[in-house]
């Protein structure tokens, strides 16, 4: 990973600042991404304790599609290329809050801002020459289900219903993708991280789980592996291909979805 530049998203706290860590550790340029200024400082301060080494940090309010922009607009004046991408931010929701743009948050974050994100950031990670999209969903998308009525949970909201649903969403975007980009330069995969001890896991489930280490163990592998380098279009779960859902594999329900983030968003991949 030496020269290497990451973003990982939702990266001050958790699964994302010990990806940051150990990525850091391998040898890679890690830029960190946070909600507000304070919370990127305190993790860019962490990751040099533990590693030594300096990393910079954007911040970007990811409920947000004008203050996803800006973050991207940051990215591109200061970097020529990257080498991969780290959708790791999310968050469960167990009360229904609308964001900034009108959205049910939890679609919002988890799903709507990834796929925001990744097409601003795309031609960068092609200059790469071997760019590596990693999208860290749940295996929570097992149970999740596309309900195109109810995206913003106008008909009902459930907490765990919304959760894996953009779990889901996670999955069938990594999927759509990478068949996109099967002759590109770019591969594209999704990851259960395991069931792991993070404010989101006490949030949504009152339960604790296994280490921060395991739980970046896979991400790491995604974005550091020789044998990773040309594997696209999978789910992983302990750094080794799984299968994901049927809907998931669905060709039909990833294209609806991805034609309605499209014109949710208003970019366009190609």
């Amino acid at each position: 990973m030496e020269g290497k530049i990451v973003l990982v998203t939702g990266s001050t706290a958790g699964i994302g600042l010990q990806t940051a860590v150990d990525l850091a550790l391998l040898g890679a340029e890690v830029l960190i991404h946070g909600r507000n200024e304070e919370r990127c400082i305190n993790a860019q301060n962490f990751v040099l304790r533990e590693t030594g080494k300096s990393c910079r940090y954007f911040t970007g309010d990811l409920s947000s599609f004008e203050s996803i922009g800006k973050m991207a607009d940051n990215i591109l004046s200061d970097y020529e290329r990257l080498d991969v991408l780290i959708n790791n931010a999310g968050i469960y929701m167990n009360e229904k809050m609308i964001s900034k743009d009108g959205f049910e948050m939890t679609f919002a974050v988890n799903h709507l801002a990834p796929f925001y994100l990744t097409n601003l950031l795309l031609d960068l990670l092609k200059k790469s020459g071997s760019g590596r999209i990693i999208n860290v969903s749940s295996v929570a998308h097992l149970r999740g289900k596309i309900d195109f009525h109810n995206l913003n949970a106008e008909k009902h909201f459930d907490g765990y219903g919304v959760y894996s649903m953009s779990k889901l969403a996670n999955v069938l975007f990594t999927n759509y993708l990478a068949e996109r980009l099967k002759d590109d330069v770019v591969t594209v995969n999704s990851l259960h991280p395991g069931v792991i001890t993070t404010k989101l896991l006490k949030a949504g489930f009152n339960m604790c789980g296994a280490s921060l280490q395991e739980g970046a163990a896979t991400s790491v592998y995604l974005a550091s592996s020789d044998e990773a380098r040309n594997v696209t279009g999978k789910y992983f779960d302990k750094s080794r291909i799984a299968v994901s859902s049927s809907d998931s594999v669905n060709i039909d329900i990833q294209k609806r979805l991805w034609e309605v983030s499209e014109e949710i968003t208003g970019v366009k991949y190609w």
